[in-house]
């Protein structure tokens, strides 16, 4: 079609509607991906809570895991951060075997009790499943990037519920301070879609009620800050600690299947020495309850411990459930200090630490919206942002890259 020919208001409408059919594509694919995954996942945890003992064949599953990756998933091994970096420096389509590896090595971390997320294996599979389009409509390196933006938005959203927000995340976890506004189109279309394919494939997500608020006074604003800044430290410690205790492994642990055994040994005798299953999994029960009433203050610190031991040393699965849990809790533990309600801060908590340590202040806001309503929206922003501000240039993608630099002054690299 010839551009020019149509009136200058209509231009726009050959790109919206190709890439209102390739969303929707990427969108059908990824929602029907997320959709079995939390199927499977709901199986793999129910199995476990009524078999216990499954947890000390923990190391063995790690074993396989690795063992797999190993022999059949080097090149898909990165994850995540393989993605990213195919989008900033295309180079080659992410090979389809990202996605069942990934699914199979999550579903099996949690049947035997690793303590690891989610959100990793629906972006992975939305990021490798949206790029075998590449060939069938032999896209240019530019639209290959906008392709694999929009399966990372469409499976955030599909495995969280949350469609806003699952399209800022892939229009902002790619660079801290800067987002691609050529995608975001395709983000929000792929977004919107995979959230309601899922829910047609008969997804229920959690619902988290959060009972009592504040008013918006001056000491309301500087505890909510003071919140900020806490949970920023604490996103900021996660990536840290996971990162070094990965490198460490890598460093001293040359065969890639001994790094989760030794990890699965730590965390079942840790579950052991602790008496307790409650920090292991997704920990989803543990998240409601700091809605509803005050919980012990180390609860975040343990869920911290157990999900760096067991995405250090090569679990599968994801970081940001987890993150969830250590900020709910941790606005629970506060709630007292600050004299705020504690439904109120486990809210704040819950995406404020998630916004630290993936360096995602928008997407976390307008998801603290869709998960608890407008009211939080200003007390969520506050928190969110000054949280990403006090979380420093680190993050738990490490080949996210640094577009700006959180306050004025020199560029510095991104810590990992």
């Amino acid at each position: 079609m010839n551009l020019s020919s149509l009136p200058h208001s209509l231009r726009p409408l050959p790109y919206a509607f190709k890439w209102c059919l390739i969303a929707a594509l990427v969108a059908l694919l990824s929602g029907s991906a997320s959709a079995f995954f939390l199927f499977s996942l709901e199986l793999a945890t129910r199995t476990r809570e009524v078999h216990p003992w499954l947890l000390w064949l923990l190391p063995l599953a790690g074993f396989a895991v690795g063992w797999i990756y190993l022999h059949a998933g080097r090149s898909v091994e990165a994850g995540n951060n393989l993605l990213i970096d195919e989008i900033h420096d295309p180079a080659k389509v992410v090979p389809l075997r990202m996605a069942p590896l990934v699914l199979m090595g999550t579903v099996v971390s949690h049947l035997f009790g690793a303590s690891v997320g989610r959100e990793g294996t629906a972006v992975q599979m939305g990021g490798a499943l949206a790029d075998q389009l590449t060939h069938v409509f032999r896209l240019r390196p530019e639209d290959r990037r906008i392709l694999l933006m929009a399966g990372i938005s469409a499976g955030f959203s599909s495995v969280f519920g949350t469609p806003m927000a699952g399209a800022i995340f892939g229009l902002e976890v790619l660079a801290i301070g800067r987002m691609r506004y050529d995608a975001i189109f395709p983000c929000f279309v792929a977004a919107i879609v995979a959230d309601q394919v899922g829910l047609l494939w008969g997804v229920h997500h959690t619902h988290y009620l959060m009972t009592a608020s504040a008013p918006v006074t001056p000491w309301t604003l500087a505890a909510v800050m003071l919140a900020g800044v806490v949970f920023g430290l604490a996103g900021m410690l996660f990536a840290r600690t996971t990162h070094a205790l990965s490198a460490f492994m890598k460093k001293h642990v040359a065969y890639a299947p001994l790094r989760p055994l030794i990890g699965g040994v730590v965390v079942a005798l840790a579950v052991w020495a602790c008496g307790t299953h409650r920090y292991i999994g997704l920990g989803i029960d543990v998240i409601v309850e700091a809605f509803q009433h005050p919980l012990a203050s180390w609860d975040f610190l343990a869920k911290g411990v157990f999900t760096v031991a067991s995405l250090g040393t090569g679990f599968k699965g994801g970081e940001v459930t987890p993150l969830f849990y250590i900020g709910a809790t941790l606005g629970n533990a506060l709630a007292p200090v600050l004299q705020l309600p504690f439904p109120l801060l486990a809210a704040l908590g819950f995406v404020a630490v998630f916004a630290g340590a993936a360096n995602t202040p928008l997407a976390s806001t307008v998801m603290a919206i869709e998960l608890f309503g407008a009211g939080i929206g200003p007390f969520a922003a506050l928190a969110c942002v000054v949280s990403y501000l006090f979380s420093g240039h680190t993050g738990i993608y490490k080949a996210q890259r640094l577009g700006q630099a959180k306050q004025h002054g020199p560029r510095l690299p991104p810590s990992h």
